[in-house]
């Protein structure tokens, strides 16, 4: 796997995100603990220090000689142990320098502590790192206190100073460090298989969307099928629309070859039949061939009229404006019926109603049911158009003679006509039903008021927007 891969890769992704932020998560944490942990020793470290120095210039007094001397020894044993690492020591100063003799702890033997000139006021305690017996380094306190307990003599300043070995502050940090980073290497590999097993865990459903998709692919399902969480949900509904949607189209297209076969198998049969035929008369054949190609061609302009029906239908923001449609389809019949003298009436069209669609399907669908009401009425026919909930209603009525119940579902189908002594091909209500139904609309064949036949068509509205 190269690295285009990985970084295409989601779990990849996932991983090495929370690996990284597992890693600067636990060195963060570590140092914080690390160093608090340090703080807190140096300050135990400091007051125990700070305890025996208090110990210390309680204890002091001086003697006849002006000698210092403690009226009762420290309580820490560890001063009584030699080279223990805990230390005390009290120098008399003297024009700046120490003096010969000093009072200091039993731990620390014949050793004696040399330490720096104090630069605090008495008092006041101040801390150095000095170097001690058998190689030691100590962090010590000192304070200098002044004694004047001797009636006639002068005060006599003394310097006290308690120490321990560094050891004791850095071996328990060492310690602690050691375990804490063990500790948190081990906490860093349990998250890191927890991020593992939560990645191989999270990305299931795209494990099951693969292989719901492998067998949409190899043809053994339809559509995606499986339970999945509510966050891929919408996108396996999408999915199955669409998939949904590619197989209609299929068995549409599969549907208008075989009906548009099955159309052009008579014409082409009677062609076939007459051309094998001897003896034809010219006239005769040129009129049966010419009769016909005009039949096919219907049935192909009919099916073609479907299939871009069909392409129509799926676009998204296409809006047709209802009223100039029905103006200009009203002058169209009323030119081609003129010698009948129909009264083409039209009725409440409001100029903000429009169809969610193209203009010459709705066109094509209000061309045909205009051109069967003049066809069948006598004096009159009205169209009417209103917006009714998310829909467009269009209503035709005509003063004709009308349909019983039983043949107005049966004139939507195709090639079937109401009447053979009037001119037409059959096609021209079943192309409205068609092209009404791929828009997800209907058309319905009822009684008229006026006595005649009554056609309601029923499509989606597009609505203006308001500005």
């Amino acid at each position: 796997m190269n690295w285009v891969s990985l970084r295409g890769s989601l779990r990849v992704r996932l991983l090495f995100g929370t690996l990284f932020w597992i890693a600067a998560s636990i060195v963060v944490a570590g140092w914080g603990l690390s160093s608090l942990f340090r703080q807190h020793v140096q300050t135990q470290f400091q007051a125990e220090l700070t305890s025996h120095l208090d110990q210390l210039t309680a204890q002091l007094t001086v003697d006849a000689r002006n000698a210092p001397v403690l009226q009762l020894a420290l309580s820490d044993p560890r001063l009584m142990r030699p080279f223990s690492g805990y230390y005390w020591q009290i120098d008399r100063m003297a024009g700046g320098a120490d003096a010969v003799g000093v009072l200091r702890s039993r731990s620390l033997w014949d050793h004696v502590l040399v330490l720096p000139p104090p630069v605090t006021a008495k008092g006041d305690s101040s801390h150095v790192h000095i170097a001690g017996p058998q190689g030691q380094w100590l962090n010590a306190v000192q304070r200098t206190v002044q004694l004047d307990e001797t009636p006639g003599q002068a005060p006599v300043t003394f310097r006290l100073m308690a120490a321990a070995n560094d050891r004791f502050m850095l071996e328990p940090v060492a310690q602690f460090g050691g375990t804490m980073w063990l500790a948190l290497a081990v906490l860093a590999l349990g998250l890191v298989v927890a991020a593992a097993v939560q990645v191989w865990v999270g990305l299931a459903p795209l494990r099951a969307l693969r292989r719901a998709l492998g067998q949409v692919h190899s043809g053994q399902a339809q559509r995606l099928d499986g339970e999945f969480p509510i966050e891929v949900k919408p996108l396996i509904d999408d999915f199955n629309q669409v998939l949904a949607q590619n197989a209609d189209v299929v068995t549409r297209a599969r549907t208008h070859a075989g009906n548009l076969a099955h159309a052009l198998k008579t014409p082409l049969s009677v062609l076939a039949n007459a051309a094998q035929q001897p003896g034809n008369d010219t006239a005769a054949l040129a009129h049966l061939v010419g009769e016909q190609v005009e039949i096919a061609r219907k049935q192909v302009n009919y099916h073609l009229t479907r299939a871009q029906a069909a392409a129509a239908s799926r676009l998204h923001g296409t809006k047709t404006d209802v009223l100039p449609v029905v103006l200009g389809l009203v002058r169209v019949v009323q030119r081609i019926h003129a010698e009948r003298a129909l009264c083409v009436q039209l009725g409440s069209v409001a100029a903000e109603i429009a169809f969610r669609g193209e203009a010459q399907d709705l066109q094509e669908m209000l061309g045909n049911l205009l051109d069967n009401a003049c066809k069948w009425a006598q004096h009159r026919v009205d169209v009417n158009a209103h917006v009714q909930g998310h829909g467009l209603v269009i209503t035709i009525d005509d003063d004709g003679p009308g349909l019983a119940p039983a043949q107005r579902e049966v004139v939507l189908q195709r090639g079937v006509r109401a009447d053979e002594q009037v001119p037409g091909s059959g096609l021209g209500l079943a192309i409205v039903d068609d092209l009404a139904r791929l828009y997800g609309g209907s058309v319905a064949l009822s009684a008229s008021p006026a006595g005649g036949l009554r056609a309601v068509l029923a499509l989606p509205a597009a609505h203006h927007r308001v500005v």
